[in-house]
C-alpha cells in the first residue's frame, strides 16, 4: 500500500493498515462483503460480468492480495509470485465505469464492516490509484 505506517507511540512499533483494519479475519469480512455486494446489487452488474460464475477463487485472491497490500502476510506472493496486477487484469476490459463500480462497491463494503471513516478515506485514496491504473480502455 502506498501509505506510510502510523506510529503507535511505542518505540520501534508501527501499526500497519492491516492492523488498523483488524487483521486477517476483518480483511476476509471486508472481501466477503465486497463480493456479496457485487453479486447482489444491480449497480455492480458491469463489474460482476467480468468475473466467473463462482466468486470463490476471486474472493480468495483478493483476500490474499489485500492482506499483503495492507501490510500483513504476503499470502498472494507466496502462492503466485509478484501480483502483476495490470498484466493479470489485461484480458478484461476495464474502463471508467468498471473502475467506479469497483470503488463504490469497496466503499460500501468498508462502511458495512464498520471501518473508521478516517481509515476508509485513507484506503479509498490508495485504492483509487490502483483502480485507475488498472484501466485499459478509454471509455
Amino acid at each position: 500500500m502506498s501509505t506510510e505506517p502510523e506510529s503507535t507511540g511505542q518505540a520501534g512499533t508501527d501499526v500497519t493498515a492491516f492492523d488498523l483494519v483488524g487483521g486477517e479475519a476483518r480483511v476476509r469480512e471486508l472481501v466477503d462483503r465486497f463480493y456479496d455486494l457485487m453479486d447482489l446489487e444491480p449497480e455492480f452488474a458491469g463489474l460482476r460480468a467480468l468475473h466467473p460464475a463462482s466468486l470463490d477463487g476471486s474472493r480468495d485472491k483478493l483476500f490474499w492480495f489485500l492482506c499483503g497490500w495492507l501490510g500483513g502476510p504476503n499470502h498472494f506472493i507466496e502462492r503466485f509470485g509478484h501480483p502483476r496486477l495490470r498484466a493479470r487484469h489485461m484480458p478484461f476490459e476495464i474502463g471508467i465505469s468498471e473502475r467506479d463500480q469497483w470503488m463504490r462497491c469497496m466503499a460500501l463494503a468498508m462502511q458495512d464492516v464498520g471501518l473508521s471513516e478516517d481509515l476508509q478515506m485513507r484506503l479509498m485514496q490508495a485504492f483509487f490509484q490502483t483502480a485507475d491504473w488498472m484501466r485499459n480502455v478509454a471509455r
